[in-house]
């Protein structure tokens, strides 16, 4: 039998408390604890695992194979999906081309739009394409109005744009506070598992690139989707940050266009076209992106330094990893580099965080400091230990068969990759340490100028 249990609630951080205290546990605001009364349950028993049949269900294509490829083949029925990324990145030109497909099939969808009138949403769906006839538009701020909308239509698909511009009214928080995006995303949430309508939510991110609010209630929602890129290229990342349906981190690659967004099942010409093969500082990496090897190119460049010290820029690869690369560098080979800026890009948008990056990135900047190229056709991969050792990453078998056909024909690899996982046609080196690989890919001396500016 179900009973009432006191439960405290902080208006400002969502926390909650057994009782009540001048000062909030979590945040330590004052005065922020409220009376919150919850159900709590008895009487239920526990059951064997094994009695309890699974829900299988077929999940619904949103007709974006990108998407689907993510999603393991579309979204599933009553999930919760939180889709985040920062301003002008097309979030919402995403969504609506999916709502714009299923509505093509015949099914009724529906847009929840809090952050814009239906006008500005009728604008910008016209340049992306025709709008659908079973496409239904819902304006305003309240989540009991998205609710009654969601019961009385019981559409295919439901998006709310934004969760941070929703509110409810019940709640004296503004929109967009930590305890009305909570309530917002509970209420949501219960609406789409009572009513099996799919739900995706659109939320904001922080100047750090972090969710913004949301981050609290990312366990309420089923999938968790980031979409990234850099505004000033036309790559777009669509990235699996949690999925309980699927394993996480699957990516997905799109262009965007002036009409819009455009799935690329092959991105090597896109990320890859604009390369100038034989000049130094240039090599090429396949990094797992989720369970998808992408080809990368890493770009260094060396510069006189105007300050003393040695300083790292870095575009798309972590600042701290390329410092301790380059001390291993510095340490483990006879490149020096001292007295000089380093630059090192990841070029076409894509944020490289694994350390299979480690010895292209190190050969990189070798190749500038000797004046060598690294042959265009050769692909490298793997992490570099302190002591210079070579040390195996995942995949190799996935990364060298992207290479190969992407038209590769050397790869430089770590000395313990599995023989079987070696394509044939393939010249593959299997190399100790990072010496070897300098010896073997970057011969040269290095230029004057950069030898006087490593002895002052």
């Amino acid at each position: 039998m179900a009973r009432q249990t006191d439960l405290y609630l902080c208006n400002s951080c969502a926390a909650t408390a057994l009782k009540w205290g001048g000062r909030c546990p979590k945040c330590g605001q004052w005065n922020t604890l409220t009376l919150s009364a919850v159900p709590a349950t008895s009487g239920h028993t526990a059951i064997p695992l094994r009695n309890v049949g699974s829900d299988a269900t077929c999940p619904i294509p949103t007709g974006v194979s990108e998407l689907d490829r993510v999603l393991g083949g579309g979204i599933e029925a009553g999930s919760v999906t939180l889709l985040f990324g920062p301003p002008g990145v097309g979030k919402s030109t995403l969504l609506f081309q999916v709502l714009a497909s299923v509505a093509a099939t015949g099914a009724e969808v529906m847009l929840a739009s809090a952050e814009e009138s239906l006008a500005q949403v009728s604008g910008r769906a016209t340049r992306i394409g025709p709008v659908p006839d079973h496409l239904l538009a819902l304006e305003g701020h309240d989540v009991d109005a998205i609710e009654a909308a969601i019961i009385r239509h019981r559409p295919a698909l439901v998006v709310v744009d934004s969760i941070q511009s929703i509110a409810d009214q019940q709640l004296p928080q503004p929109a967009g506070s930590l305890a009305q995006v909570r309530s917002c995303v509970e209420r949501l949430t219960r609406i789409a598992k009572s009513t099996t309508v799919p739900l995706v939510l659109v939320g904001h991110v922080t100047k750090d690139g972090e969710l913004a609010g949301p981050r609290a209630v990312e366990h309420l929602v089923d999938t968790v989707l980031s979409f990234d890129g850099d505004r000033h290229h036309a790559l777009r990342i669509l990235t699996a940050v949690k999925h309980r349906f699927g394993p996480a981190g699957e990516v997905g690659i799109f262009e965007m266009r002036d009409d819009g967004l455009r799935a690329v099942p092959d991105p090597g010409p896109l990320m890859l076209g604009d390369r100038m093969p034989g000049i130094p500082g240039s090599v090429v990496v396949p990094v797992l992106q989720g369970r998808r090897p992408l080809l990368v190119e890493v770009q260094a460049l060396l510069g006189p330094a105007d300050t003393p010290g040695a300083r790292s820029h870095t575009l798309g690869i972590d600042a701290g990893r390329v410092t301790l690369l380059m001390a291993v560098l510095a340490c483990r080979t006879d490149v020096v580099i001292g007295g000089t800026d380093i630059f090192v890009a990841a070029v076409g948008g894509i944020a490289i965080t694994e350390p299979a990056a480690d010895l292209a990135v190190a050969l990189a900047v070798a190749s500038v400091a000797r004046g060598h190229a690294v042959p265009p056709d050769l692909v490298v991969f793997g992490e570099l230990g302190l002591a210079g050792e070579i040390r195996m990453v995942p995949g190799a078998d996935r990364r060298l068969a992207e290479a190969k056909r992407a038209g590769f024909t050397k790869a430089v690899v770590p000395a313990s990759t599995p023989t079987e996982t070696l394509p044939p046609g393939l010249e593959v080196h299997r190399l100790r340490t990072l010496a070897e690989a300098l010896d073997a890919v970057c011969p040269g001396t290095m230029p004057s100028w950069l030898t006087v500016a490593a002895s002052r």
